[in-house]
């Protein structure tokens, strides 16, 4: 287990393979002048290894108002109901994924998958439009619906210090029936992506991509390759 990342100012990974534990997909805390969102949450065994991490980045998980799932899978949701629970925070997630999470249904979470349990967990806030906006004082963290993986996955993006940061999660998938995947529709999610040309992008288990050319390179890879 290593410890958080700094991406840039006020924005840390801080749970994923070698942060946390090698099941959880990437998660990440955003600093709004002391209101922290929490993006993910892991498999739900190291709950506590990302509240350390956290706190190792000098920040209070007490102050996560919002932790955003970006799509129903376990290792994105599995600790939503720990923190919930003990700090508080609301938990978000897109409403096409929301009655999963909510049933603690063990296909569409993939919890059969890690040979696991995810309780029904209530989803307080469910967005339902294609571009939501999240305003914290003169900042604007995008929500933006990118179906596909699943039929609620969602990418969140944040503009800050001139650098443009897009939390992409599951780019590369996979794409299963069991999971309600729609290829078709990752493709045009995936030209959302493109068109914003992004300068930093977070994905869900392969690290962090740096560059708008990497970041481009690294999408249109995983197009090509469900062309």
């Amino acid at each position: 287990m290593g410890k958080a990342e700094r991406i840039i100012d006020g924005v840390w990974l801080v749970g994923g393979p070698n942060i946390s534990m090698s099941e959880d997909a990437t998660a990440f805390v955003i600093d709004f002048s002391g209101e922290l969102i929490m993006i993910d949450s892991g498999a739900g065994r190291s709950a506590r290894t990302l509240v350390r991490n956290i706190e190792g980045a000098g920040l209070d998980p007490k102050k996560i108002s919002t932790l955003i799932l970006t799509h129903c899978h376990i290792d994105h949701i599995g600790a939503a109901p720990w923190f919930r629970e003990n700090f508080g925070c609301k938990l978000a997630a897109h409403d096409k994924d929301a009655d999963a999470i909510e049933e603690g249904d063990p296909i569409m979470t993939a919890a059969n998958w890690y040979e696991t349990h995810f309780p029904p967990t209530p989803v307080d806030i469910r967005f339902k439009a294609d571009h939501e906006i999240l305003q914290f004082g003169s900042e604007e963290l995008h929500l933006i619906h990118t179906p596909g993986h699943t039929p609620g996955s969602m990418s969140v993006y944040l503009d800050r210090g001139g650098k443009r940061v897009l939390f992409g999660q599951d780019i590369h998938g996979p794409f299963l029936p069991s999971f309600k995947s729609d290829v078709s529709r990752w493709r045009t999610s995936m030209e959302k992506l493109l068109a914003l040309e992004a300068d930093i992008l977070c994905e869900g288990h392969f690290g962090i991509f740096q560059t708008k050319e990497q970041v481009r390179k690294y999408i249109q890879r995983y197009m090509r390759e469900y062309a």
